[in-house]
């Protein structure tokens, strides 16, 4: 990521969101109806220009995009009925969760962590399309590269509430070091019953690297780095102390989604989402 622009990526991802919220309620996969706010018109209609080519190139990426935000609706909404009182988003982007009914609760809190630059260019928006910062949001900023979570207590943190941790489309963009001091922190400073939830690259069905990703990345300066394949996730995340893993893969997500209308609609199957709880005892 450059140091001196918010995240291209977050941007694309949330006009992706806003496109699809435009479709008929009995049509589109998921609805956030705050996407479009936090980009410019111009970004959105370049965006909606080249969704259809990307869609091609990429093998059905940006719908991955799409379905992935759906999934994590759904299993955040799971959460809540268990108890979860707390939401940390790590790598929040143009993320809207907290700004949407289902986050807006008194009985919750959601910290949203993200590299600065990203961070202080939403706040902006924020401000913008409210008029204030929400009273149950806190901004951390943080990059995940050279600074740990820790950070998270100076801002409030409360490490005896069940927590869910949204790590959404950001784990392609670490380095193996940052993924695993991540989880390794969420596993000894979350309660018993808090669970984590994020998307990976499957490397085990990377036979080559597609064009339109090595332009993206030219493009954005946001190099796709982390990867692990499928059939090592369990053991990967059991060595670090999480249970009950249950690994997402574009199989299930079109089984879930691709109804109707959707049926015919790509998604890209090197990527997979995968959640796991806190385990009882810390290591």
């Amino acid at each position: 990521m450059k140091k001196t622009q918010a995240s291209q990526t977050a941007m694309g991802t949330a006009a992706l969101r806003a496109i699809e919220s435009e479709k008929p309620a009995g049509e589109r996969v998921c609805y956030d109806p705050l996407a479009r706010k936090f980009i410019s018109s111009w970004f959105y209609f370049q965006v909606r220009l080249f969704a259809r080519i990307s869609e091609w190139f990429t093998h059905g990426g940006p719908s991955f995009v799409i379905w992935r935000s759906r999934y994590i609706d759904d299993y955040l909404q799971e959460c809540r009925k268990a108890g979860t009182t707390q939401v940390v988003i790590l790598g929040a982007g143009l993320d809207s969760r907290a700004y949407r009914d289902e986050l807006l609760s008194g009985t919750f809190t959601t910290f949203e962590v993200d590299y600065p630059a990203t961070q202080a260019s939403k706040i902006k928006q924020v401000k913008k399309i409210f008029g204030a910062i929400p009273a149950s949001v806190v901004y951390v900023p943080i990059d995940f590269n050279i600074e740990t979570l820790d950070k998270l207590y100076s801002f409030g943190y409360d490490r005896s509430l069940k927590t869910l941790f949204i790590w959404e489309g950001v784990t392609l963009y670490l380095e193996e070091e940052a993924v695993n001091a991540t989880l390794t922190w969420v596993r000894m400073n979350a309660a018993p019953g808090s669970s984590i939830i994020f998307d990976y690259q499957d490397t085990s069905t990377l036979t080559r690297r597609n064009i339109a990703y090595r332009v993206l990345n030219q493009l954005t300066g946001e190099k796709r780095v982390f990867g692990i394949e499928k059939e090592q996730m369990e053991a990967f995340l059991t060595q670090k102390g999480f249970t009950h893993m249950v690994d997402v893969t574009a199989e299930k997500l079109k089984s879930l989604y691709c109804k109707g209308s959707n049926q015919l609609r790509p998604v890209a199957i090197y990527y997979s989402i995968v959640h796991a709880e806190v385990g009882e005892s810390r290591m």
